[in-house]
């Protein structure tokens, strides 16, 4: 839990870095947020250090990089090895990422993407070899996605 209370700075803060923290200086998130560059510096400090903001990545098209296929595998783990199998599961070859969910008989979520077939069957085998039951696999279309609306200071009321 953050030592402080998140307020409608941090929040704007929040906002913007989730909107573009490549191209996002902290001079412009102080003028949207009327605050000087050095507050929004120590806000993004704190909010760094408190775990809030876990990093920074980069949001990557991979059909257009060559990997065309996202399959998101829904898998059964025993509850009290779930959590710890995270790391193992992201180090598979093509998993791009892992979720832990907590109600439903599936409580992972495993997103992998690949060129062809050839490319995801050994992800559900390894997760298979690891133990889980791989419950159901959806091929995705389309991703999108976009900042947290309860983050942008300007739609408050």
């Amino acid at each position: 839990m953050a030592d402080e209370a998140i307020d409608d700075v941090d929040r704007a803060i929040l906002y913007a870095v989730q909107e573009d923290a490549r191209n996002m200086s902290s001079g412009d998130i102080a003028e949207r947020t009327g605050t000087s560059d050095s507050t929004v510096r120590k806000r993004i400090q704190r909010l760094e250090s408190d775990g809030i903001i876990k990093g920074y990545s980069a949001e990557i098209d991979y059909q257009k990089s060559g990997y065309p296929l996202r399959m998101l595998l829904y898998c059964t783990a025993s509850i009290p090895e779930r959590g710890e199998m995270l790391p193992d599961i992201l180090a598979i070859d093509g998993v791009i990422s892992v979720q832990e969910l907590v109600t439903g008989e599936q409580n992972l979520l495993v997103t992998a993407v690949g060129e062809s077939d050839d490319d995801i069957t050994p992800v559900a085998q390894e997760l298979l070899d690891m133990g889980l039951t791989v419950a159901d696999e959806v091929l995705v279309r389309s991703h999108e996605a976009t900042p947290f609306g309860e983050f942008d200071a300007e739609t408050d009321s």
